[in-house]
């Protein structure tokens, strides 16, 4: 998952220096450029959690980033900064992500409750 993280935030890396130069391009590209790296980041922390629920707390932050990479990737389709089909793939790959993220959240609480 580590490289999976790191390999999204190339691509989101690369998403960003293909927008435009437009005011809200360049505001977007921003929120995204944080929002679409820090999970990478954030999942590196997960991983040297100190305990179960200090690694819950960790993966809820790359919950909440993913989440918001998603939004702003959403807005990028829908204000036709960069064409649909270019985005395509890395919005499925967002909410691949996030999915797992989530589903290993639940998992790991089922298991700290049992």
């Amino acid at each position: 998952m580590k490289k999976r993280h790191k390999a999204f935030a190339i691509r989101i890396v690369r998403m960003v220096d293909a927008m435009p130069r437009t005011i809200a391009a360049s505001a977007i590209a921003r929120q995204v450029i944080r929002s679409g790296t820090s999970p990478s980041a954030n999942y590196r922390a997960a991983c040297l959690a100190k305990s179960d629920k200090d690694f819950i707390n960790k993966l809820k932050m790359v919950e909440e980033e993913l989440d918001e990479t998603q939004h702003w990737l959403e807005l990028i389709v829908d204000c036709q900064i960069l064409p649909e089909d270019r985005m395509k793939e890395i919005i499925h790959e967002c909410s691949e992500l996030l999915g797992i993220t989530v589903a290993s959240i639940v998992s790991m609480k089922k298991t700290l409750n049992n």
